[in-house]
C-alpha cells in the first residue's frame, strides 16, 4: 500500500520542483528589473547611485 502512495507523490514532487525553479527564475528577473528601474530613475533625477546607502 505504501508503494502506491510513494509512486503517486513523484509527479507532485516534480511539479513542486518545477514551480520552485520558476519562482527562483522570476525572482531573479524581478530583482534585475528593479535594479535597472532604480538606475534609470536615478539617472533621470541625476542621483549618484554609488553614494546611496542600501537599507534592507
Amino acid at each position: 500500500m505504501t508503494e502506491h502512495t510513494h509512486l503517486g507523490m513523484a509527479p507532485k514532487d516534480r511539479l513542486l520542483d518545477a514551480a520552485r525553479k520558476e519562482l527562483i527564475a522570476f525572482e531573479r528577473r524581478e530583482m534585475e528589473f528593479r535594479q535597472k528601474d532604480r538606475q534609470e530613475r536615478a539617472a533621470e533625477l541625476r542621483l549618484p547611485l554609488d553614494k546611496i546607502i542600501k537599507v534592507h
